[in-house]
Protein backbone atom coordinates (compact mmCIF):
# COMPACT_ATOMS: atom_id res chain seq x y z
CA UNK A 1 0.00 0.00 0.00
CA UNK A 2 1.41 3.44 -0.99
CA UNK A 3 2.19 5.83 1.31
CA UNK A 4 -1.31 7.95 -0.33
CA UNK A 5 -3.39 5.22 -0.01
CA UNK A 6 -2.45 4.27 3.53
CA UNK A 7 -2.58 8.22 4.49
CA UNK A 8 -6.45 8.58 3.05
CA UNK A 9 -7.45 5.16 5.14
CA UNK A 10 -6.15 6.97 8.81
CA UNK A 11 -7.94 9.67 7.68
CA UNK A 12 -11.18 8.43 6.37
CA UNK A 13 -11.32 6.09 9.95
CA UNK A 14 -10.29 9.08 11.63
CA UNK A 15 -13.55 10.59 10.50
CA UNK A 16 -15.80 7.99 12.76
CA UNK A 17 -14.90 10.50 15.52
CA UNK A 18 -15.27 13.79 13.73
CA UNK A 19 -18.67 12.40 12.58
CA UNK A 20 -20.02 11.18 16.22
CA UNK A 21 -18.34 15.12 17.01
CA UNK A 22 -20.38 16.92 14.76
CA UNK A 23 -23.90 14.84 15.20
CA UNK A 24 -22.53 16.56 19.25
CA UNK A 25 -22.36 19.83 17.64
CA UNK A 26 -25.65 19.56 15.15
CA UNK A 27 -27.95 18.29 18.12
CA UNK A 28 -26.50 21.09 20.67
CA UNK A 29 -27.24 23.88 18.20
CA UNK A 30 -30.71 22.61 17.30
CA UNK A 31 -31.80 22.66 21.05
CA UNK A 32 -30.19 26.53 21.05
CA UNK A 33 -27.49 25.71 23.01
CA UNK A 34 -23.72 26.79 23.00
CA UNK A 35 -20.82 25.13 24.14
CA UNK A 36 -20.60 26.38 27.41
CA UNK A 37 -24.31 25.88 28.26
CA UNK A 38 -24.08 22.66 27.20
CA UNK A 39 -20.84 21.95 29.28
CA UNK A 40 -22.54 23.82 32.47
CA UNK A 41 -25.86 21.06 32.32
CA UNK A 42 -23.78 18.28 32.01
CA UNK A 43 -20.96 18.93 34.30
CA UNK A 44 -17.99 19.09 32.33
CA UNK A 45 -15.88 21.71 30.46
CA UNK A 46 -16.15 24.11 28.30
CA UNK A 47 -13.12 22.33 26.30
CA UNK A 48 -14.65 18.39 26.79
CA UNK A 49 -17.46 20.22 24.83
CA UNK A 50 -15.39 21.63 22.06
CA UNK A 51 -12.93 18.97 21.96
CA UNK A 52 -15.48 16.10 21.63
CA UNK A 53 -17.20 18.29 18.55
CA UNK A 54 -14.16 18.89 16.87
CA UNK A 55 -13.00 14.97 16.39
CA UNK A 56 -10.26 15.06 19.25
CA UNK A 57 -11.57 13.69 22.19
CA UNK A 58 -13.57 10.60 21.77
CA UNK A 59 -17.10 10.81 23.17
CA UNK A 60 -17.35 8.44 26.28
CA UNK A 61 -20.37 5.87 26.61
CA UNK A 62 -21.64 7.87 30.04
CA UNK A 63 -21.39 11.15 28.61
CA UNK A 64 -23.42 10.02 25.39
CA UNK A 65 -26.57 8.79 27.24
CA UNK A 66 -26.52 11.79 29.24
CA UNK A 67 -26.52 13.85 26.01
CA UNK A 68 -29.18 11.82 24.25
CA UNK A 69 -31.23 12.62 27.14
CA UNK A 70 -30.69 16.43 27.66
CA UNK A 71 -31.16 17.03 23.80
CA UNK A 72 -33.83 14.76 23.25
CA UNK A 73 -32.23 12.73 20.38
CA UNK A 74 -33.99 9.75 20.89
CA UNK A 75 -30.64 7.66 21.39
CA UNK A 76 -28.70 8.77 18.58
CA UNK A 77 -25.47 9.68 20.13
CA UNK A 78 -25.40 6.24 22.04
CA UNK A 79 -26.12 4.09 18.58
CA UNK A 80 -23.44 5.78 16.76
CA UNK A 81 -20.74 5.20 19.49
CA UNK A 82 -21.71 1.76 19.55
CA UNK A 83 -21.25 1.29 15.50
CA UNK A 84 -18.16 3.16 15.34
CA UNK A 85 -15.75 0.82 13.55
CA UNK A 86 -13.22 -0.75 15.32
CA UNK A 87 -10.92 -0.20 12.23
CA UNK A 88 -10.68 3.12 13.35
CA UNK A 89 -7.61 1.88 15.82
CA UNK A 90 -5.61 0.60 13.36
CA UNK A 91 -4.48 1.26 10.07
CA UNK A 92 -5.78 -1.58 7.26
CA UNK A 93 -2.61 -3.56 7.44
CA UNK A 94 -3.04 -4.46 11.20
CA UNK A 95 -6.70 -4.96 10.95
CA UNK A 96 -5.75 -7.50 8.23
CA UNK A 97 -3.07 -9.47 10.16
CA UNK A 98 -5.54 -9.09 13.50
CA UNK A 99 -8.44 -11.19 11.41
CA UNK A 100 -6.07 -13.84 10.41
CA UNK A 101 -4.78 -14.04 13.98
CA UNK A 102 -8.43 -14.81 15.10
CA UNK A 103 -9.11 -17.85 12.69
CA UNK A 104 -5.56 -19.24 13.05
CA UNK A 105 -4.74 -22.61 13.47
CA UNK A 106 -1.16 -22.24 14.40
CA UNK A 107 1.17 -18.87 15.33
CA UNK A 108 4.87 -18.61 14.91
CA UNK A 109 6.15 -15.25 16.78
CA UNK A 110 9.13 -13.43 17.75
CA UNK A 111 9.75 -10.35 18.87
CA UNK A 112 12.79 -8.68 20.04
CA UNK A 113 11.42 -4.85 21.67
CA UNK A 114 8.80 -5.52 23.40
CA UNK A 115 6.62 -9.06 24.57
CA UNK A 116 3.48 -10.45 22.46
CA UNK A 117 0.39 -8.48 22.43
CA UNK A 118 -0.84 -11.81 22.90
CA UNK A 119 1.37 -12.10 26.89
CA UNK A 120 0.75 -8.84 27.76
CA UNK A 121 -1.13 -8.12 30.97
CA UNK A 122 -3.45 -4.90 30.72
CA UNK A 123 -0.97 -3.20 32.81
CA UNK A 124 1.92 -3.68 30.88
CA UNK A 125 0.09 -3.08 27.61
CA UNK A 126 -0.75 0.72 28.84
CA UNK A 127 3.10 0.92 30.00
CA UNK A 128 3.71 0.26 25.87
CA UNK A 129 1.03 2.67 24.44
CA UNK A 130 2.53 5.34 27.17
CA UNK A 131 5.97 5.19 25.05
CA UNK A 132 4.15 5.69 21.78
CA UNK A 133 5.70 8.84 19.82
CA UNK A 134 3.42 11.11 19.25
CA UNK A 135 2.02 10.83 22.80
CA UNK A 136 -1.29 9.13 22.86
CA UNK A 137 -4.54 10.35 24.70
CA UNK A 138 -5.80 8.28 27.72
CA UNK A 139 -8.88 7.86 25.84
CA UNK A 140 -6.42 5.99 22.84
CA UNK A 141 -4.64 4.07 25.15
CA UNK A 142 -7.53 2.67 26.52
CA UNK A 143 -9.37 1.54 23.30
CA UNK A 144 -6.06 0.15 22.29
CA UNK A 145 -5.17 -2.06 25.88
CA UNK A 146 -9.20 -3.13 25.86
CA UNK A 147 -8.40 -4.14 21.86
CA UNK A 148 -5.44 -5.79 22.62
CA UNK A 149 -7.50 -7.78 25.65
CA UNK A 150 -9.90 -9.03 23.48
CA UNK A 151 -7.40 -10.44 21.00
CA UNK A 152 -6.07 -13.05 23.76
CA UNK A 153 -9.67 -14.71 23.65
CA UNK A 154 -7.79 -16.99 21.09
CA UNK A 155 -5.39 -18.34 24.46
CA UNK A 156 -9.24 -19.20 25.75
CA UNK A 157 -10.89 -20.86 23.24
CA UNK A 158 -11.84 -25.03 23.54
CA UNK A 159 -10.22 -25.39 20.34
CA UNK A 160 -7.14 -22.63 20.98
CA UNK A 161 -4.56 -22.35 18.16
CA UNK A 162 -0.88 -23.73 18.42
CA UNK A 163 1.63 -20.88 19.30
CA UNK A 164 5.34 -20.78 19.57
CA UNK A 165 6.76 -17.64 20.66
CA UNK A 166 10.35 -16.91 20.73
CA UNK A 167 11.06 -13.31 22.62
CA UNK A 168 14.68 -11.68 23.67
CA UNK A 169 15.85 -11.97 27.39
CA UNK A 170 16.20 -8.25 26.89
CA UNK A 171 12.02 -7.97 26.64
CA UNK A 172 11.82 -10.10 29.67
CA UNK A 173 14.47 -7.97 32.00
CA UNK A 174 13.05 -4.26 30.68
CA UNK A 175 10.80 -2.85 33.18
CA UNK A 176 8.15 -1.39 31.24
CA UNK A 177 6.01 0.44 34.51
CA UNK A 178 7.16 -0.03 37.71
CA UNK A 179 7.73 -3.04 39.83
CA UNK A 180 3.74 -4.44 40.20
CA UNK A 181 3.78 -3.96 36.27
CA UNK A 182 6.96 -5.97 35.71
CA UNK A 183 6.32 -8.62 38.28
CA UNK A 184 2.50 -9.29 37.30
CA UNK A 185 4.27 -9.57 33.51
CA UNK A 186 6.79 -12.23 34.26
CA UNK A 187 3.88 -13.83 36.46
CA UNK A 188 1.62 -14.01 33.58
CA UNK A 189 4.44 -15.10 30.87
CA UNK A 190 4.98 -18.27 33.83
CA UNK A 191 0.91 -19.07 33.70
CA UNK A 192 0.58 -19.15 30.02
CA UNK A 193 4.32 -21.61 29.59
CA UNK A 194 2.59 -24.32 31.29
CA UNK A 195 -0.20 -24.37 28.79
CA UNK A 196 -0.48 -26.97 26.75
CA UNK A 197 -1.34 -24.97 23.57
CA UNK A 198 1.44 -22.31 24.12
CA UNK A 199 5.48 -22.78 23.73
CA UNK A 200 7.58 -20.03 25.08
CA UNK A 201 11.35 -19.66 24.23
CA UNK A 202 14.14 -16.69 25.86
CA UNK A 203 16.68 -16.17 23.15
CA UNK A 204 19.50 -15.10 25.95
CA UNK A 205 21.38 -12.33 25.65
CA UNK A 206 25.45 -12.38 24.29
CA UNK A 207 24.78 -14.96 21.52
CA UNK A 208 27.71 -14.96 18.85
CA UNK A 209 25.28 -15.48 16.47
CA UNK A 210 21.49 -14.67 16.10
CA UNK A 211 18.77 -15.32 13.16
CA UNK A 212 16.81 -12.24 14.31
CA UNK A 213 18.71 -9.37 13.68
CA UNK A 214 16.23 -8.12 10.87
CA UNK A 215 13.52 -7.65 13.62
CA UNK A 216 10.44 -9.36 14.73
CA UNK A 217 8.05 -11.69 12.52
CA UNK A 218 4.99 -13.80 13.04
CA UNK A 219 4.16 -16.64 10.58
CA UNK A 220 0.42 -17.70 10.47
CA UNK A 221 -1.23 -20.68 9.62
CA UNK A 222 -4.59 -20.14 8.36
CA UNK A 223 -7.59 -22.01 8.27
CA UNK A 224 -7.36 -23.49 5.25
CA UNK A 225 -3.84 -24.62 6.04
CA UNK A 226 -2.03 -21.67 3.80
CA UNK A 227 0.99 -20.51 5.18
CA UNK A 228 1.71 -16.31 5.83
CA UNK A 229 4.19 -13.71 7.36
CA UNK A 230 3.55 -11.09 9.01
CA UNK A 231 6.48 -8.49 9.95
CA UNK A 232 6.51 -4.78 11.31
CA UNK A 233 8.37 -1.86 11.02
CA UNK A 234 8.31 1.52 12.93
CA UNK A 235 5.39 3.58 10.73
CA UNK A 236 4.04 0.04 8.75
CA UNK A 237 3.39 -3.41 8.74
CA UNK A 238 2.97 -5.97 6.02
CA UNK A 239 1.65 -9.26 4.87
CA UNK A 240 3.49 -11.59 3.25
CA UNK A 241 2.03 -14.43 0.72
CA UNK A 242 4.55 -15.13 -1.73
CA UNK A 243 6.06 -18.31 -0.95
CA UNK A 244 9.36 -17.61 -1.04
CA UNK A 245 9.66 -15.07 1.33
CA UNK A 246 7.26 -16.87 3.80
CA UNK A 247 9.91 -19.62 3.05
CA UNK A 248 12.47 -17.39 4.07
CA UNK A 249 10.79 -16.14 7.19
CA UNK A 250 9.96 -19.99 8.42
CA UNK A 251 13.80 -20.69 7.77
CA UNK A 252 14.88 -18.19 10.22
CA UNK A 253 12.39 -18.97 12.85
CA UNK A 254 13.16 -21.98 12.57
CA UNK A 255 17.06 -21.26 13.06
CA UNK A 256 15.57 -19.02 16.28
CA UNK A 257 14.05 -21.34 17.94
CA UNK A 258 17.31 -23.79 18.17
CA UNK A 259 19.31 -20.64 19.11
CA UNK A 260 17.36 -19.58 21.90
CA UNK A 261 16.84 -21.66 25.14
CA UNK A 262 14.20 -25.09 25.49
CA UNK A 263 11.02 -24.16 27.11
CA UNK A 264 12.45 -25.77 30.63
CA UNK A 265 15.27 -23.33 30.35
CA UNK A 266 12.76 -20.53 29.78
CA UNK A 267 10.22 -21.31 32.38
CA UNK A 268 13.73 -21.33 34.86
CA UNK A 269 14.61 -18.29 33.45
CA UNK A 270 11.48 -17.02 34.67
CA UNK A 271 10.91 -18.71 38.15
CA UNK A 272 14.69 -16.92 38.32
CA UNK A 273 13.24 -13.65 37.95
CA UNK A 274 10.30 -13.93 40.35
CA UNK A 275 12.35 -15.29 42.83
CA UNK A 276 10.90 -18.85 43.02
CA UNK A 277 14.66 -20.89 42.99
Amino acid sequence: MSNKSRSSRMRKNASAVKMVGSLVGTFRRAAGLTQVALAERVGVDEETIASIEQGRRTLKEDLAALLDELLDTKGALAVALAHMPEVDLFPRWAEEYIDLEREALALSWYDNQVLPGLLQTPAYARAVFLNDVPALTEDEIEQRVTVRMERQEILHRKESPTISFVISEVTVMDRLGDDDVYFGQLRRLRELADRPCVTLQIMPVGRRFHAGLSGPLILVETADHQRVGYVEGQLHGRLIADPDEVSVLERKYAMLRAQALNPQESMGLLDRLLGDT
